[in-house]
């Protein structure tokens, strides 16, 4: 009975929660007004040319403010906690429309709820139950992270052939703002969007230098800050930019080619971390199913689900220091 009591709270403050986000997310929407983009002039009249980053752009200049939550008083709790910050970069990173104040309400929703179940379990060591609460806290952020890991592998993926596709666009004769439009056409996403964010700033009135830092900052990428960099100084020293482009494509290749072999040795290290950390639970189910009152003993004492308890928080532990130790950085 108390079970269904506390499922039907946090049922209900579920409930609630996500209609007051629904709901003010659609008052933001209809008091929002359209804005009007207005195109800017390019300064890259041919390939070689030197460009002028400080080129005055008649057009707007576009401010945002993005709140943390739209909830209020959530919101200013947020505001007043360091580091904040540092989630809605990885929230854009993963290519996510949720809000800091989503995230963090899911995570604080999964520790109570999980928390208020396993301390109704009495065979369960009170200091066990907050730490299994405390990972189903970070259950919505590891869901984060593994998309941010996910997106940024696939626009790493792609960027050498857009390299390719902006190299021949160049080589035709055609501008940088025309070789970036028709990058947002031609290649997949969501590498076109992050091309079609950057040519909407220039043409909202940043000019080229600031439009390009602000597409390295999005996408946390070596061979973005590579082709950054590249054009930023062709601009200052003149050149063919489409050879450059070229070789800095062929290059991407070769490195990625080279990583996909490192993962390759380390998936096999990585799926021994797995097998062992698997091998005692497969071990403990088969003395379960064989002698069900031997392996009973553990769970009948109490010092016994304490030594269970420990067993398990030091197989979470060596699983993520052995998939630590497989991580190799190129």
């Amino acid at each position: 009975m108390t079970l269904l009591v506390i499922g039907a709270v946090f049922l209900a403050t579920f409930a609630l929660a996500a209609v007051a986000v629904i709901g003010g997310r659609k008052m933001m929407e209809q008091s929002a007004e359209p804005l009007e983009r207005q195109a800017g002039t390019d300064p890259l009249a041919e390939e070689g040319a030197v460009i002028d980053w400080d080129a005055p752009v008649n057009a707007p200049t576009l401010l945002r403010e993005d709140s943390l939550s739209t909830i209020s008083f959530w919101d200013r709790i947020l505001a007043k906690v360091d580091g904040v910050h540092i989630l809605r970069i990885q929230l854009a990173e993963a290519g996510l429309r949720w809000s800091v104040g989503r995230l963090t309400s899911l995570m604080l929703l999964s520790a109570a709820a999980t928390f208020a179940i396993l301390w109704k379990m009495s065979w369960l060591p009170g200091l066990a139950a907050a730490g299994i609460a405390t990972l189903a806290g970070f259950a919505p952020y590891t869901v984060v992270h593994r998309r941010r890991k996910q997106r940024l592998f696939l626009l790493e993926d792609q960027f050498p052939d857009a390299l390719d596709t902006l190299a021949r666009a160049l080589r035709a004769g055609n501008p940088l703002s025309a070789g970036m439009e028709l990058l947002t056409r031609e290649v997949p996403q969501p590498l076109a969007g992050e091309f079609r964010k950057t040519l909407d700033e220039r043409n909202l009135g940043v000019n080229w230098e600031r439009a390009l830092e602000h597409l390295a900052e999005r996408i946390p990428v070596t061979e973005v800050s590579v082709f950054v960099a590249a054009v930023q100084i062709q601009s200052r020293t003149g050149g063919k930019l489409h050879e450059v482009l070229t070789k800095l494509a062929e290059n991407m290749r070769e490195s990625a080619a080279l990583k996909g072999e490192i993962r390759a040795i380390a998936s096999h290290g990585q799926l021994t971390g797995t097998i062992l950390t698997l091998l005692p639970v497969g071990i403990a189910a088969m003395m379960a199913i064989v002698n069900p009152a031997h392996i009973l003993v553990l769970w009948t004492n109490e010092v016994g689900r304490m030594m269970v308890a420990a067993a398990i928080a030091c197989l979470v532990l060596a699983h993520f220091v052995i998939r630590k130790l497989m991580e190799i950085e190129v």
